[in-house]
């Protein structure tokens, strides 16, 4: 099903969906195909094409990364990098802070229901590769993190919901024992759930203004 959404309505409505996604509707592989093939379009340093996506299905295999997940995101809630602790100068985006800590509590409970999980992966241990370069890292995610977000953006054309995480990453080993992922060889990078949405009338969410962000030849 096509939204039939233009570039910029797509680019302006693509949510972190969590509480809207359909916990009960299956998800096909052919549509889960169709945004891949859009995400493989992407581009990649020097055209190295390392990227692997996995798509996890398996209720088991989704309920035991579930909870890996549950266990990062309990102590995420608690620490400084919290919802609830950015934008504390600012008491206009309180409200805003809240539902995301809500939606993303929300999405913890109930995240082993979600139909599919993507988890796209890199060849190589990044953290071993590129320790101490900096350019190469950034190559690196930026080999990867494009396509996914293609990804993302075909999914929401096509009336699916996405979220990017990475709590399950805490837990990355266990979770590539579990999906046969050659740990030593390949890093996996976030997890993405994949459902279709309640509805398809998403808007563009609130954002500060451009003027305390945008830099022209210097800062």
């Amino acid at each position: 099903m096509s939204l039939g959404l233009s570039a910029d309505e797509v680019l302006r409505t693509t949510r972190a969906v969590r509480k809207r996604l359909d916990l009960d509707r299956d998800v096909e592989q052919s549509v889960l195909d169709e945004c891949l093939e859009l995400a493989l379009q992407a581009p990649s340093g020097s055209n190295s094409q390392r990227w692997h996506f996995v798509f996890v299905k398996d209720a088991d295999k989704r309920a035991k990364i579930a909870s890996w997940y549950k266990a990062s995101f309990d102590a995420y809630a608690k620490g400084p990098q919290s919802a609830r602790n950015q934008h504390i100068e600012d008491p206009e985006m309180a409200a805003t802070q809240a539902r995301v800590l809500n939606s993303a509590d929300y999405l913890a409970e109930n995240l082993h229901r979600v139909p599919v999980f993507l988890i796209p992966c890199i060849e190589g241990r990044l953290e071993t590769m590129a320790a101490g370069n900096q350019a190469m890292l950034a190559g690196a995610y930026g080999s990867i993190l494009p396509a996914v977000w293609s990804f993302m953006l075909a999914a929401r054309e096509r009336g699916l919901g996405t979220c990017w995480t990475t709590l399950h990453l805490p837990h990355e080993k266990d979770t590539a024992e579990l999906l046969d992922i050659p740990y030593d060889e390949v890093t996996q990078v976030a997890l993405i759930p994949v459902a279709y949405t309640l509805g398809t009338d998403f808007k563009p969410a609130p954002r500060k203004s451009m003027d305390g962000v945008r830099h022209v030849d210097s800062w």
